[in-house]
């Protein structure tokens, strides 16, 4: 199993009291769209308000093969790793690493019509952001 974690601030760990509104969604790899099936193999989070955006990533080889994926798990990977550099918003990111963090999650996550593609962002409030993004993929994925 391939994974991948990108953090917008490295040391993220919530020691304030304060309750956060944040946003998910689950990035999903579709082996053949005209089928509407679908592999959950991503977690993408953001906290407007912190400013914090992360991505988890990880494909699983075995539900690739019984979906009989056209594409190996280190090709969906190449593909899925697009949403882990706009995360991030380094240089990799191209023209997207100047948008604040709202606007990157706003297009990673936008309707597409393509093997990659998320579910409707879903809002939740927590306390601890790291925890509740450790929680959400162990849910999902």
């Amino acid at each position: 199993m391939k994974e991948r974690t990108s953090s917008e601030h490295p040391a993220t760990m919530d020691t304030m009291d304060t309750v956060h509104l944040y946003e998910f969604a689950v990035i999903r790899y579709l082996p053949r769209v005209e089928r509407e099936e679908f592999i959950n193999i991503g977690i993408i989070m953001m906290c407007k308000r912190r400013k914090w955006l992360r991505v988890k990533l990880r494909v699983d080889e075995r539900k690739l093969e019984a979906f009989s994926s056209p594409c190996s798990a280190e090709e969906v990977c190449r593909q899925a790793d697009l949403f882990t550099r706009i995360a991030e918003g380094g240089p990799a990111a191209g023209h997207f690493a100047g948008l604040p963090v709202e606007e990157r999650f706003r297009w990673l996550t936008a309707e597409k019509s393509a093997c990659l593609a998320t579910s409707r962002p879903h809002p939740g409030i927590t306390s601890d952001l790291d925890a509740t993004f450790s929680r959400l993929v162990d849910d999902f994925l």
